[in-house]
């Protein structure tokens, strides 16, 4: 009994002492007008007028007319640059506007077909090569993925991503923002992810540091086949280890920790964090996962490009509105089923929340210092935990986060000036995981970066070594 209160004693001692420790003033600000004003600023008015124009060029199958000014995917690439186009002339030219290609064969592009994006490139202020990336897929499918010529209307999958990320851009078109963002309506993500592969080849050739792709794929229903209704929550899938990380550091990782937390997992607490905040309405569902089971979506190029990126989806699918004929079911099980991903499955009240989540991300990614960079820890055989990182420009600070082993949110942290490493007294290296973010002059921060390569936002230099999910 003495021995359960002695060891009852020290674990309340010990926690009120990391509380304590824990609780200086954060140089952070957690209350950002600017992002209180952009939270509700997302139109349900403009997300339904572009789904109602991309709805409207029948098919947008990657292997469809590209001639036709009304029909196909042509017409739809076109509509979408002369949309971006029309945005940079609201905002005086703010935005660039290019279309990156390349011409691919494979098991369902049985001839050579050229894959064309449609970016909107906003340059960033300050740090213009560090760049945030927002994609949602153009192209759309039926039940026959090889069927170019049936009407493909993929109201959800995924207009809706692309209307949310054009307004996203239409938003934060006349707004500053220090670091790069990029805005992209990809094709050819039915037919193999093709276009995630485009813009990923693009970003290594122009030198971009991504800090993020968000992938934005089927975002606007709420009310999944089983009828189960959520207008409240959105799901945000991150992968757990680097896709490309070399044989010498998993073996690192798996002796020192990092499985739960690549730069992609940390992004997506970083996510959710934000929908605590400004979005009373919409939480954050973190899938410890790189994507729904058994299927891939754009953010994987980008993952085995070496880059930082998440899905966000709908909590709850409806598998008659994807990837489906367009019909009425008429067998015994199905009897009176409207098949086909049509623009009455979209709730555009839930839509404008998610844009909104995407929306504040962006912003406050662009606005808040890099990450920070060599992020390491020591205190081996001590009782104290020296946590060391590399000074970002534009940052006034740093916080340097801890949590216990099992908790999926950072718990603790502690404000640092402007200095590159800290001491934290009484917290044993052995019982937590560390990571450190950085903060600007006007409060915005960066998402946390937990040490060494496996958390490192850095892009990965080791060699992909996989190709796709082959069902999409």
């Amino acid at each position: 009994m003495y021995r359960s209160l002695q060891i009852f004693a020290f674990s309340m001692l010990a926690a009120a002492s990391i509380g304590a420790l824990a609780q200086t003033s954060s140089i952070a600000s957690y209350d950002q007008p600017a992002l209180q004003t952009l939270a509700s600023a997302p139109s349900e008015a403009e997300l339904r007028t572009t789904i109602t124009k991309l709805v409207s060029f029948g098919t947008r199958h990657t292997m469809s007319d590209t001639t036709s000014k009304t029909r196909g995917i042509g017409a739809a690439r076109q509509w979408v640059k002369s949309r971006f186009e029309s945005i940079s002339h609201d905002c005086g030219g703010c935005i660039e506007v290019v279309t990156p290609s390349q011409t691919f064969t494979g098991k369902r592009l049985p001839t050579p077909t050229e894959v064309m994006d449609v970016v909107a490139i906003k340059r960033g202020k300050g740090d213009p090569n560090r760049v945030i990336v927002m994609t949602g897929h153009l192209d759309s499918r039926v039940t026959d993925v090889m069927n170019s010529k049936s009407d493909a209307p993929g109201a959800n999958d995924d207009a809706s991503g692309v209307a949310a990320l054009i307004e996203a851009a239409r938003l934060l078109s006349k707004q500053d923002n220090q670091a790069t963002l990029v805005f992209a309506a990809l094709s050819g993500e039915e037919q193999g992810l093709y276009g995630g592969k485009v813009l990923a080849d693009y970003a290594v050739a122009q030198g971009w540091q991504v800090e993020a792709d968000l992938n934005n794929d089927i975002i606007g229903n709420s009310r999944g086949q089983n009828g189960a209704i959520d207008n409240t929550s959105v799901r945000v899938f991150s992968e757990g280890t680097k896709s490309n990380e070399t044989a010498a550091q998993a073996t690192y990782r798996r002796y020192h920790g990092g499985e739960v937390d690549s730069p992609s997992r940390n992004m997506a607490r970083y996510m959710a964090n934000l929908a605590d905040t400004y979005l009373p309405d919409l939480h954050v569902h973190m899938i410890y996962r790189t994507d729904r089971y058994g299927r891939g979506g754009d953010q994987v190029p980008f993952l085995e490009a070496g880059f930082p990126a998440v899905r966000v989806t709908e909590s709850h699918e409806d598998y008659t509105r994807q990837h489906q004929d367009l019909r009425i079911g008429n067998t015994d099980k199905d009897r009176g089923v409207r098949y086909g991903d049509t623009i009455d499955g979209i709730d555009f009240r839930y839509l404008a929340h998610v844009t909104a989540l995407n929306t504040l991300t962006m912003a406050a990614l662009s606005r808040a210092p890099a990450p920070p960079t060599g992020v390491e820890t020591e205190g081996a055989l001590a009782t104290d935990t020296t946590v060391k990182w590399n000074k970002v420009s534009g940052a006034i600070g740093y916080l340097v986060h801890w949590r216990d082993t099992t908790a999926p949110q950072w718990q603790y942290k502690q404000s640092v000036g402007d200095d590159d490493h800290t001491v934290l007294k009484d917290v044993v290296i052995d019982d937590w995981f560390f990571g450190v973010s950085s903060v600007s002059a006007d409060g915005y921060e960066s998402p946390v970066v937990f040490p060494g390569d496996s958390g490192s936002f850095t892009r990965s230099p080791a060699p992909a070594s996989s190709s796709t999910a082959a069902n999409h």
